[in-house]
């Protein structure tokens, strides 16, 4: 099969590499899947890069997170749980990851992809809406007619949380940079949008909120932006730190914390799945129960065949992108759809 590899650091573009490799068998307790879509994280390119928490072993494929069709079952695989045929999303276990024609995946962690959602949108509700419902729900504790400030708010992660704040009947203040990513944010429901680039972000939020602040910060960019939000929190105000897109990680002034009353909450999504996996489940069915209502729908920047994925990666590290990118195998070159 074909599948892409990274055999030294550097940049997503410089070190992929599109290989043939052997197919992949499932073993015990695992399902082989015809990746249907593999979508573009953040991390796929610190991956690339050796700059993530996790260092697998030379030559890697990245991609932490696919849509597929179940194809074979391993030994002692749960047939009661998943079935060939099923179209479910998986997180496979690197060194193996999802930028490939077929990967295999732990049969126990693999979830029904929602009916209501094509491939690529399906790919795309994993991790990043999971990330938002526990960051917003689970840690800060969003309630409805409080405003919440989403920075990042048109990329794949941002957008999640303007969409899961809407939901939750949050009013959404979405940060962005630039006029493009402006009216991405408002298309995705913003009650107000600030330009990063020209608008004065605290001076901005205060006075939306008569002078209160933001009760619930969302940040995946941290240093700059973390830094605006400590000067526009509320009173009893959350900050939820999701992670340091910006590649800046900021310094938390504690007695900040402490003089203004406001809490800086950690969030590493992933740890839920070893510490409280029956809460991942239900997050899971929640999602799928709002995807049906057409409440929440994975912003879709670019679906681009395989043969694209390393200039997909570069593009989201780059900052380039809107929502989410997804790499459909089965897509013919020349046939991309959602131009990023």
């Amino acid at each position: 099969m074909k599948a892409w590899r990274v055999s030294e650091n550097g940049e997503p573009r410089d070190v992929m590499r599109l290989e043939e490799v052997p197919d992949p068998r499932p073993g015990a307790g695992q399902v082989l899947l015809r990746v249907l879509a593999t979508n573009v994280n953040f991390p796929d390119a610190l991956l690339c890069r050796g700059q993530y928490q996790v260092r697998p072993p030379f030559p890697f494929t990245p991609g932490v997170e696919v849509c597929g069709e179940v194809v074979e079952l391993g030994e002692g695989a749960d047939a009661g749980r998943v079935a060939v045929g099923d179209r479910v999303l998986a997180q496979p276990g690197l060194p193996d990851g999802g930028f490939a024609e077929y990967v295999v995946a732990d049969a126990a962690a693999v979830r029904t992809a929602p009916a209501a959602l094509d491939d690529a949108e399906a790919a795309a509700l994993h991790i990043g809406y999971q990330t938002g419902w526990f960051g917003l729900h689970r840690r800060a504790h969003l309630q409805p007619g409080e405003t919440l400030l989403v920075h990042a708010a048109a990329g794949g992660v941002g957008s999640a949380a303007v969409q899961l704040g809407k939901a939750a009947g949050a009013r959404v203040v979405g940060v962005v940079g630039g006029k493009e990513k402006a009216e991405v944010a408002a298309a995705l429901g913003c009650d107000l949008v600030l330009d990063r680039r020209s608008d004065d972000i605290v001076a901005a939020v205060k006075e939306a909120t008569g002078g209160r602040g933001a009760d619930v910060v969302y940040d995946p960019v941290g240093g700059d932006a973390y830094a605006k939000s400590v000067k526009c929190i509320a009173f009893e105000g959350r900050i939820v730190v999701v992670g340091f897109a910006s590649g800046a990680i900021p310094t938390a002034a504690l007695n900040h914390a402490l003089v203004k009353n406001y809490a800086v909450l950690g969030l590493h999504w992933g740890l839920y799945n070893t510490k409280d996996p029956a809460a991942v489940e239900a997050c899971h069915r929640e999602l799928t129960d709002l995807a049906a209502q057409g409440v929440v729908r994975p912003l879709i920047g670019g679906r681009v065949p395989l043969e694209q994925a390393a200039d997909a990666v570069q593009r989201v590290f780059d900052g380039t992108t809107t929502g989410r990118i997804a790499v459909l195998p089965a897509l013919t070159p020349g046939d991309e759809k959602g131009a990023a």
